[in-house]
This record gives structure tokens, C-alpha cells and sequence, in this order.
């Protein structure tokens, strides 16, 4: 906010207002940037008769009707720069303790047990990587990798994308090869639900895998199904599909949280071969300040006159 200022902008904020109070005011604004407390859609588009610019600060742009902006030549402005190390090194973390039982090693010390043999762990060494959705996210985390002694692969619904540190191949060659699969794909009509049973039993082994993209790419119901059977090995969610649009609450509405958690989610919270993290993988005290940075530096680059 101090930088654009500084090049000229009028700033006002408003972090608590209702939607429908934005919506009654966002005719006097030619930029808005926000992150995810709700849903940008039509309604708040034909009103905002002078918008320019929408700025999300985070990667995603699913809280905004996209099409219906653009068609309106409302420029859309993300900063997946920002937060991918962040993210690649949280789903490495989340591999590495899967691998070494670290929480279940942990927590089974602090309760008095000292369980060597149970938890004897897995080395990532001449293990097979997938990742599934190669942009900043993706890369980030497959040049992570470049320490390990793995073979990367990357799947894509873009060609040419794969790079010396991944090789792209088709879907039906990493279902083939993979042992680690991480995803990092964007929250779109074709990613929703798009991990469920004949996905996961599509892959000729059993597997590992770590989610950092979005909750609703995954079928948790099924995800569970699969742990119960060893098809998944064991899992890393940083996001699930109960989480509200604005990320900050798990369930979609406070009367749903307070009712009894569904039986997919108490297995998750129950299993040893699952860890969970609270939608942090890209927000970091250092990502914090990145992406702040590179929104700042989009808007300058295209509006300061």
C-alpha cells in the first residue's frame, strides 16, 4: 500500500465490510485488490461500472468470475511468483516427515513410547516424483528436488513444458511409473474432483500423495477408501475440500461445523499416515511480504502513468 502511494494511487481499505456494502461503493474504484473473503462474481462485476484491474494476492483466481471480467476488459493480476518456494518446500516437508513417521514419532515420544521398528521409514533415493500441474508451483518444487537422487516426472495440459528438471510425459506414463505424486493444480471445472477411485486406481503401484493446489481437487471420501486399502500409502493435505472460499474457517458455515464431522474428514484426523496442515504451504512470513511485492510491482508496471 506504502509503494502505491508513493507512485501516485489513492488507497482506501476495508477488510470487514459485507459484499454487499463493497458492492455499494465499488463504482468509485478503478483497482481493488483482494485475497479470497468472497466471491467476485457477476453481480459485483456489473456494478463495478469503473474497475480496471482485480489484484489477488495469492496464485489462484477462483473467487472471481474470470470470464465475465475480461469480457467487461477487466485485467486480472496474480502473483504465483510470490508464494511457489514457499510452497515447494512445505511439500517437501510434508514427503520428507511421511517418509520418517516424524509426527507419529513425535508424538508417540512425548506420550512416553519409544517405538524404533514401527516407525523405520522410507528413503526418497531411486524413488519415481510426479507432479501434476507444472507451473510456478510445480517447477518450484521439481528444482527442490534437484538435491535428491529421484526421477521427476510432470504432467501437464500444456505441451512443452517439462524442463531439466522434470520430463513431461502423458498421464497414462506417470500413473505407470509414480511413487510420490504431488499436486499443483489450479481449482477449475476440469481439476474439481479430479483425484477420485478410478483416478487413484489408474496407477499401476501404490503411492504417496501430497496436496498444496486446492481441497476440491481431491475426493476425500475416495482419498480415504484408498488409505484404508494401501493403494495411497500414506497422504499430506495442506487444503480439503470443507474449507470455506475464504480459507480462514474449515467448514463451509459455523452451523456445519458445529454438527458431527463427516466420517471422511475423523478418518484423516484419526490415521497415522496422514498429516494435515491449515492451507499454509504458500504463506510464510517471507511469502507474505513476496507477494505484497509482486502485486505492488504489477500494478505500477501496468497503471502508474
Amino acid at each position: 500500500m506504502e509503494q502505491l502511494q508513493h507512485a501516485g494511487f489513492t488507497n482506501h481499505e476495508d477488510f470487514t465490510s459485507s459484499k454487499e456494502v463493497i458492492e455499494a461503493k465499488i463504482h468509485d474504484y478503478q483497482g481493488i485488490v483482494i485475497r479470497s473473503r468472497f466471491k467476485i462474481d457477476k453481480t459485483f462485476l456489473d456494478k463495478a461500472t469503473n474497475l480496471k484491474f482485480i489484484a489477488r494476492v495469492g496464485a489462484g483466481l477462483e473467487s472471481i468470475d474470470c470470464d465475465y471480467a475480461l469480457s467487461k476488459n477487466i485485467q486480472l493480476i496474480a502473483a504465483p511468483e510470490g508464494n511457489r518456494n514457499a510452497v515447494a518446500e512445505h511439500t517437501l516437508g510434508m514427503i520428507l516427515s511421511l517418509f520418517n513417521n516424524l509426527n507419529l514419532a513425535d508424538n508417540e515420544i512425548k506420550s512416553g513410547y519409544w517405538n524404533r521398528e514401527s516407525n523405520r521409514g522410507h528413503e526418497l533415493n531411486g524413488k519415481t516424483v510426479s507432479i501434476i500441474g507444472y507451473g510456478n508451483m510445480g517447477k518450484s518444487f521439481a528444482k527442490k528436488l534437484k538435491g535428491f537422487e529421484v526421477e521427476v516426472l510432470c504432467y501437464d495440459i500444456q505441451e512443452n513444458v517439462g524442463d531439466s528438471n522434470a520430463r513431461q510425459v502423458s498421464l497414462e506414463e506417470l500413473q505407470q511409473k509414480t511413487d510420490v505424486l504431488s499436486l499443483h493444480i489450479p481449482c477449475t471445472p476440469e481439476t474439481d474432483k479430479m483425484i477420485n477411485t478410478d483416478f487413484i486406481n489408474a496407477f499401476a503401484k501404490s503411492f504417496w500423495i501430497i496436496n498444496t493446489s486446492r481441497g476440491n481437487n481431491v475426493v476425500t471420501a475416495d482419498l480415504v477408501t484408498a488409505l484404508k486399502s494401501g493403494k495411497i500409502l500414506g497422504a499430506g493435505l495442506d487444503v480439503l475440500e470443507y474449507e470455506k472460499l475464504s480459507f480462514e474457517n474449515l467448514f463451509v458455515s459455523s452451523r456445519e461445523q458445529s454438527r458431527e464431522l463427516p466420517e471422511a474428514f475423523q478418518y484423516l484426523l484419526d490415521a497415522k499416515k496422514v498429516i494435515l496442515s491449515p492451507h499454509i504451504a504458500g504463506w510464510t512470513f517471507e511469502s507474505h511480504e513476496r507477494l505484497a511485492q509482486v502485486i505492488a510491482d504489477k500494478i505500477k508496471e501496468k497503471y502508474n502513468n
